[in-house]
């Protein structure tokens, strides 16, 4: 993760916060992990919920105060007479955490035609040859990010819906109440590239979280928060009187409703509404975590765009991981010290926090089904803190969130947990990393670990975990700067993006691009760096940005306006120049978001378009424009450094 303002830090711990502070345990209280209880009937459900939601009605509504208004938010036919191009060889495909288990991009390609998301608009655009050409652009609806995935000639778009709530005013004493929006599955028929077409949509209730695909079998993971959608009345005026038969009245509606109102519905494009999930596939954490509930969706996209399984935990989500027979869903859980009189200054020691992670089985392309629970101490950087392993999930995390700071007591752990009898039990742990700092980057590749913290310098640990019950670590590198994002180049070798560290100062001074030799786990080297300016490069919190081709050493990573392409091998790192989109013709370049492989060309797009560069010598070769659309690319600066046009 990239080192941000404190401000936006600021932001990201109120967004966190705002959907668990409701709920959050007193201090030294955190539930703890294990079983999940599930509901057997709708009125176990219904009494359940009722019992917990009680004390958080007011005069306003569910989890509403006086003075605080939420405000809704949006959030492939092989080529005819040619043999099908196959991804690794003929073209690179996402960059992803788990072999075989594709993850949601906003480009996705077959080798022949690639598709991408800019401006609102889905492109598709013929790659076939050396000069790309664009055949359709479809418009999307409803607002917010989009993300694509691909199989065969059907393409999925999905929407991802959340909520937004207005910051509360001092007096208030409940977090506000968010708004939920739905989030929306669109199946294009890609068929006929030159033709797109929309087959079906599908609205799910609440924000679409994350999913993963295994061959035509797509989980999406979404989550809902407490029931809304209930007839609350305000009060009259506000006088003591007023406010209390308001939150009378408010409380008998709550009493009053029934189970569809804390279920989450789809609709299958104009067919009537259908709940998403059954009572009695609703579980529970044994210690209560919220009212919310985070689904798990089945949808098989060769028969179309309706569920064919879903199952839901009573709880929030935040981080989704999976292997190709396991998924695995992690949200915090909070007991929250007071913040410091002084805004300005970071808290010495962050809230009492613990990692819930629930695992579910995907073996079955048809079910989801429920294996079980636990918990890890702390706080997880992102989906690169879960590996699994030969049946053992490996777990990174650390005291104290990313946006609270650092303290003297703060660190880090590395917990391996075996599914057993409805449980994720512990089966051995090591603790102590970076003592004082915040986890920055982590990659575990078979039953090896690395794990880079940051606060002054930047040790990249190796941690060996062949024996579960025994991790430990193994060696430590300290450098200056940090890593943010690992890629395996080789069995030994492995590179780092991230930025580099003014002494002076300790802030960062840009991106720049570390090789390790790592073939003595107990040693591991840096045998190159190059340093790409001031500035940051989107491969550093999004791994979708980055791109390795093994067959010619080939590295591209976007940086501000340019995409920098590198060749990377034990001899060091060679920068073989950079391409910009000037033939855009805008006042600003765009901003490239992704490069892509397709035979002997190098493909970068934009919210402008697609230019297509000689793989071997960055020499251009073709450029095809987007339509513009309602988003207009963020002036970025230009950072230094050769240019190829």
């Amino acid at each position: 993760m990239t080192v941000l303002p404190r401000r936006v830090w600021i932001v990201t711990a109120l967004a966190a916060l705002v959907s668990a502070a409701v709920f959050a345990a007193p201090a030294g209280a955190a539930p703890k992990g294990g079983r999940l209880v599930a509901f057997r009937s709708c009125p176990d459900l219904l009494r359940y919920a009722k019992a917990h939601a009680a004390p958080f009605v007011t005069a306003y509504g569910f989890g509403r105060t006086v003075g605080v208004k939420a405000t809704p938010g949006g959030v492939l036919a092989p080529s005819a007479g040619k043999s099908t191009p196959q991804q690794g060889v003929d073209y690179s495909g996402t960059n992803v955490q788990e072999a075989g288990v594709d993850e949601p991009d906003v480009v996705k390609t077959n080798g022949t035609t690639l598709f991408a998301v800019e401006n609102s608009q889905l492109e598709a655009v013929d790659v076939s040859a050396a000069t790309p050409k664009l055949l359709d652009t479809l418009t999307l609806s409803g607002g917010g990010s989009y993300e694509l995935l691909l199989s065969g000639t059907h393409l999925l778009v999905l929407s991802r819906g959340g909520y937004w709530a207005e910051p509360l005013p001092a007096q208030a004493r409940l977090m506000p109440a968010p708004v939920p929006s739905s989030s929306t599955l669109t199946e294009v028929d890609v068929s006929d590239p030159s033709a797109l077409k929309i087959v079906r949509t599908l609205t799910l209730d609440g924000g679409y979280l994350d999913a993963r695909m295994i061959g035509g079998t797509v989980r999406v993971v979404s989550s809902s928060p407490m029931p809304l959608e209930l007839p609350y009345v305000t009060p009259a005026g506000g006088t003591a009187i007023e406010l209390s038969a308001a939150q009378a009245k408010n409380r008998a509606v709550v009493a009053s409703s029934r189970a569809a109102a804390w279920l989450p519905s789809y609709r299958l494009g104009k067919r009537p509404r259908r709940s998403l999930v059954s009572c009695r596939d609703v579980r529970r954490p044994p210690s209560f975590s919220g009212l919310g509930l985070l689904t798990v969706t089945t949808i098989n996209l060769q028969k179309g765009l309706a569920p064919v399984d879903s199952t839901a935990v009573m709880t929030d989500g935040r981080i989704v991981y999976a292997s190709p027979t396991s998924l695995y869903v992690a949200s915090e859980r909070w007991a929250v010290r007071p913040l410091p009189a002084a805004p300005t200054e970071p808290p010495s020691s962050g809230p009492d926090v613990t990692t819930q992670i629930h695992v579910f089985d995907i073996s079955d392309p048809t079910r989801t089904r429920y294996l079980g629970s636990g918990t890890v101490p702390g706080y997880l950087l992102s989906q690169w803190s879960l590996s699994e392993f030969q049946g053992v999930l490996r777990v990174v995390s650390t005291d104290t969130p990313a946006w609270w700071g650092t303290g003297p007591a703060s660190q880090s752990y590395l917990t391996t947990l075996r599914q057993q009898d409805q449980r994720l039990v512990q089966v051995g742990q090591v603790d102590g990393l970076g003592r004082g700092d915040r986890v920055y980057a982590v990659r575990m590749i078979g039953d090896t670990g690395y794990v880079v913290t940051f606060r002054q310098v930047d040790p990249l640990y190796t941690v060996d975990l062949h024996d579960p019950a025994h991790p430990q670590v193994l060696g430590q590198l300290d450098l200056p700067g940090y890593s943010s994002y690992l890629h395996p180049i080789s069995d030994n070798l492995l590179l780092g993006i991230g930025q580099n560290v003014d002494p002076q100062t300790n802030e960062p001074s840009g991106t720049q691009v570390s090789l390790f030799d790592v073939s003595d786990p107990k040693h591991p080297t840096r045998l190159a760096h190059a340093a790409l300016g001031q500035g940051w490069s989107a491969a550093e919190s999004d791994h979708h940005a980055f791109l390795y081709w093994p067959a010619t050493g080939l590295v591209v990573v976007p940086f501000g306006q340019q995409a920098v392409a590198m060749h990377v091998s034990r001899g060091g790192i060679g920068e073989l120049g950079r391409i910009v989109h000037d033939r855009a013709r805008q006042s600003v370049l765009p901003q490239i978001d992704r490069s892509v492989v397709v035979r002997n060309t190098l493909l970068t797009v934009s919210s402008a378009g697609l230019a297509s560069n000689a793989l071997s010598t960055l020499a251009p070769l073709g450029w095809a424009t987007f339509p513009p659309g309602a988003t207009v690319p963020t002036p970025v600066p230009l950072p230094g450094g050769p240019i190829t046009r």
